[in-house]
């Protein structure tokens, strides 16, 4: 009989897998992306056993899939996966906009992420300006001061990125919501939750919008099945 496989130790597969995290979340890694197991041993120093593990945690979580015979690609989102995101995501921020007191801790890192965003606007970094978007909206969760919703919003954060990553033209995308998060943020800080949260509503229908657009023009069979 031959001996099991060690397994890796859960530091190392827990270190690597937010190494990759990172680089998925930062817009590095696309959807559809081949994972070379090869190169990535290589650049991360870690053994192709250890990297198997590190595969099987990022699956399990949805950021990547294993195609038999051809390797591990990042997740692409289906149309399904985008409607539930934005379903979830209108269904912690917009609350916890409306619910916010006046100049609660978090709008401060809302206009923190506003000016990284504009800064990279200035950059032409619109990858960059994709990663502050999630940091404003997942300030905006933080206005609800509930730390189990924050860590949940910084799980759907890793398929927002791949969301935007079906976006063909991120300036496109992205440019819009800049000035749309600056409004939103100024209501909030000048105490109109009410017309902050609609504010919200309008982003996040017009955001949807524009993705299932940009998936339909990537899958136009699927356009028949679109989910109302």
């Amino acid at each position: 009989m031959s001996a099991a496989r060690p397994h890796a130790p859960l530091a190392l597969v827990e270190d690597v897998a937010a190494r990759i995290r990172e680089q998925i979340v930062g817009g590095h890694l696309r959807p559809g992306a081949h994972l070379s197991e090869q190169a990535l041993s290589k650049a991360l120093q870690v053994s192709r056993n250890s990297l198997r593990e590190v595969f099987r945690q990022l699956a399990a979580e949805g950021l990547v899939r294993h195609e038999l015979n051809r390797g591990v690609f990042v997740a692409t989102p289906d149309l399904s996966a985008i409607i539930d995101i934005y379903k979830i995501r209108r269904l912690i921020e917009i609350p916890a906009v409306s619910r916010a007191y006046p100049n609660h801790p978090a709008i401060e890192r809302m206009e923190a992420a506003l000016a990284l965003a504009q800064s990279c606007r200035e950059k032409g970094d619109w990858i960059g300006v994709g990663s502050a978007d999630i940091a404003f909206h997942a300030a905006i969760v933080a206005l609800a001061d509930s730390s189990r919703l924050s860590a949940f919003f910084a799980k759907i954060a890793f398929e927002l990125r791949l969301v935007f990553g079906i976006v063909q033209t991120p300036e496109h995308f992205h440019a819009p919501f800049i000035e749309q998060n600056g409004r939103i943020a100024a209501l909030l800080r000048g105490g109109d939750m009410p017309a902050a949260a609609k504010a919200l509503e309008e982003y996040l229908d017009q955001a949807e919008r524009m993705v299932r657009g940009a998936y339909d023009r990537l899958h136009p069979a699927d356009q028949a099945k679109t989910v109302p």
